[in-house]
């Protein structure tokens, strides 16, 4: 496997102008907000069926 140097850096490059960009703005930190929430939400609804599978089997 041939790692492709160049291209590598350009994207790595790339990426870390954009977060320290967003960081700078504060958009990162809405980002990361919004998806603690999508996690947020998804944990509810798991902890959520558990209950009604529960209740069911009692």
């Amino acid at each position: 496997m041939k790692v492709q140097w160049q291209k590598l850096f350009i994207k790595t490059s790339v990426w870390l102008t954009a977060e320290i960009l967003l960081n700078v703005i504060g958009l990162d930190n809405l980002a990361d907000y919004s998806e603690f929430m999508v996690n947020n939400q998804a944990l509810s609804q798991v902890t959520q069926a558990f209950s009604h599978l529960i209740t069911l089997v009692i």
